[in-house]
C-alpha cells in the first residue's frame, strides 16, 4: 500500500490548525490567561506539542504573555481581526437597530463577549433628556447587565462555568452575586428568549437583552438600556419588541 507523502503533509498541516484554533479557544475563555502546563491540560495535549504551537502564535502575535509568570493570554492580532469582524456585523445590524429604536423610542445597543465581559460595538441613542447610554468600546460584568445575561445564556454550560467565579462582584442591592443563583436565572432567559437586568449593574438603570448568532455562529447581544422610570411596567412591551428584532436578525444571518 503506497502512502501518498503529499496527502500525509495535508492531513499534519489541518492538525496543526485544529489544535491552534483549539488552543485560542481555550485561552478566549480565560482571559486572565494560562501557563503551558494548564492549557496542556485544558485541551489535552502533550507539553511539549501546545509549547511549539503557542511559540508560533506568539510570533504572529496571536498569543502574548499574560504574565511574568509565564502564563499566555490572547494576543493583540486577534483583537484587529475581531475589529473587522465587528464592523461587518455593525454594518449588517445597524438598520435593525434603527428600527428597533424608531419604534420604541429608545436607546438600543450592540455587544460581544470579549475577554469575559460584555464589549459594546454599536449603539442607537434616542432623544431622551433622561438617557442610559454607554459610548462603544466601554465593557461591562456579564453577570449584572441584561446583554451579558443574553450572552451567557446561549454558551455552553461548562464555558459559562469557566467565565463565572463562584461567588461574584456586588454592584447594587440587587445584585446576583452567586453562581448557582444566576444559572438559575440563566435558565428561565433560555426558555424565554429575553434577559432582565433590573438596577443590578447601576442603581436606576434597568435594561432588556436578547442573543443573535450571525452567520458565522459568533454570539451578540442586542439590548435596551433605559431609566428605571421607563421601564417598570413596560417590560413586556420592550422584550416583546426585542425578541421579534433578534428574530428577523437571526432570519437574516440565516439567509446568507
Amino acid at each position: 500500500m503506497h502512502i501518498d507523502k503529499k496527502d500525509q503533509t495535508k492531513t499534519s498541516n489541518v492538525q496543526v490548525i485544529s489544535r491552534a484554533a483549539k488552543i485560542l479557544r481555550t485561552l478566549r475563555a480565560h482571559p486572565k490567561g494560562l501557563s503551558l502546563s494548564q492549557i496542556a491540560k485544558e485541551v489535552g495535549m502533550a507539553r511539549s506539542t501546545v509549547q511549539r504551537i503557542v511559540t508560533t502564535l506568539e510570533q504572529e502575535r496571536f498569543i502574548a504573555a499574560a504574565s511574568v509568570n509565564g502564563g499566555f493570554r490572547l494576543g493583540p492580532e486577534i483583537a484587529m481581526l475581531a475589529g473587522a469582524v465587528h464592523s461587518d456585523l455593525r454594518e449588517e445590524v445597524r438598520p435593525f437597530l434603527l428600527n428597533l429604536s424608531h419604534q420604541i423610542n429608545e436607546t438600543v445597543d450592540l455587544s460581544i463577549l470579549e475577554n469575559g465581559k460584555v464589549l459594546f460595538v454599536d449603539q442607537i441613542i434616542a432623544p431622551h433628556p433622561l438617557q442610559a447610554t454607554s459610548q462603544p468600546g466601554a465593557s461591562f460584568p456579564l453577570h449584572c447587565t441584561a446583554n451579558g445575561k443574553a450572552i451567557l445564556a446561549s454558551l455552553p454550560l461548562a464555558e459559562v462555568e469557566k467565565l463565572l467565579p463562584e461567588h461574584m462582584q456586588t454592584y447594587t442591592e440587587h445584585t446576583i452575586t452567586t453562581r448557582d443563583e444566576l444559572l438559575r436565572e440563566l435558565e428561565q432567559v433560555r426558555k424565554k428568549g429575553v434577559s432582565f437586568a433590573r438596577e443590578e449593574h447601576i442603581p436606576g438603570i434597568c435594561a432588556v437583552g436578547s442573543a443573535v448568532v450571525d452567520h458565522m455562529g459568533n454570539i451578540s447581544s442586542v439590548s435596551i438600556p433605559l431609566p428605571s422610570t421607563r421601564f417598570y411596567g413596560h417590560e413586556e412591551r420592550l422584550a416583546e419588541a426585542l425578541i421579534h428584532t433578534c428574530h428577523n436578525i437571526n432570519e437574516h444571518f440565516e439567509m446568507k
